[in-house]
Parts: C-alpha cells; sequence; structure tokens
C-alpha cells in the first residue's frame, strides 16, 4: 500500500472560505487550494461552501464546513515557532483579534475558535538550558504571560 501525502482537516459551521483565506493571509508562501461547493441535493444549502483546501508551510489543510455538530478545542492546536518579538506581535495580534481570545503561556484562539500556539523559538531554548537556574526563571515567566515575551524570559544581569 503506497501513501502520498497527509492533509489536515477541520471541522467549521460556516465561514470556511472567510477562515481559508484569513490563514493563508498570515503566512508568507502560503495559498489557497480549491473550493467545492453543495450539490442541489446535499443536506446543507445548494451552493454553500462544503470544501476549502489550503496549504501553510508546504503541509495541505482543509475545511470542512459541515455544520455545529464538532467545536474547535485546545485538545488540538498549532504551534507557530517564531524567530523574533515582532513575529510573536503580529501573529498574537492577527489571530486575537476580532473576537479571537487571548489564552496563557503563548496559547490564543482565533476568532473561528481554532487554538494557536505563538511560541517564540527562544522560549524552547531557555526551557532546555541545562542551567537550571535560567530553565526555572523562563518556566516561571511563562507561566504568568498570556502572549509570550522574549525579554521577559531572560533574567536581568
Amino acid at each position: 500500500m503506497a501513501y502520498t501525502n497527509l492533509t489536515t482537516f477541520l471541522w467549521f459551521d460556516g465561514h470556511a472560505q472567510e477562515a481559508a483565506e484569513f490563514y493563508v493571509g498570515l503566512f508568507p508562501d502560503a495559498r489557497l487550494g480549491a473550493t467545492s461547493y453543495y450539490p442541489d441535493d446535499a443536506p446543507r444549502m445548494a451552493g454553500e461552501v462544503l470544501v476549502v483546501e489550503f496549504e501553510l508551510f508546504g503541509q495541505p489543510f482543509g475545511i470542512l464546513n459541515a455544520g455545529p455538530g464538532f467545536p474547535h478545542s485546545e485538545a488540538v492546536s498549532f504551534q507557530i515557532a517564531c524567530d523574533t518579538q515582532d513575529d510573536v506581535d503580529r501573529l498574537w495580534d492577527a489571530l486575537t483579534a476580532d473576537g479571537g481570545e487571548p489564552g496563557r503561556c503563548g496559547w490564543c484562539k482565533d476568532r473561528f475558535g481554532v487554538s494557536w500556539q505563538v511560541t517564540p523559538r527562544a522560549l524552547g531554548e531557555l526551557l532546555s538550558d541545562p542551567d537550571h537556574d535560567v530553565s526555572g526563571y523562563a518556566m516561571n515567566q511563562m507561566m504568568q504571560m498570556t502572549k509570550i515575551v522574549i525579554d521577559d524570559l531572560r533574567r536581568e544581569n
């Protein structure tokens, strides 16, 4: 048996096209793919978006516009590794705008209810530092934050 790819599908109750366009607008080299629509004899309104395909970081995604049966939860989230505080700020602000919700420790929900972790690479480096004073301080600071602020993770010398 041969497998050619793996596509992550998100279940939405409306706003499939809007969400795909929003996600594609957040990241460089992202792109929209095909969109399919419910036919006349479907259980939802004919002509309504059924599936929107898109790609982020070379990975395929789909949004199935299928109704209220399965709401999003924090059990599945997308983690974004950011190089700079400017990257963290831009993505955090975009994801929490227009009805999105900030969470703790770099987690947030976008306006569609999808959970994200906006994580600076520096956080992982500090948390894995062999000096327990460095890693412990970073952990303690992170636990008090909503959006991660890189400079606040480092103990002042």
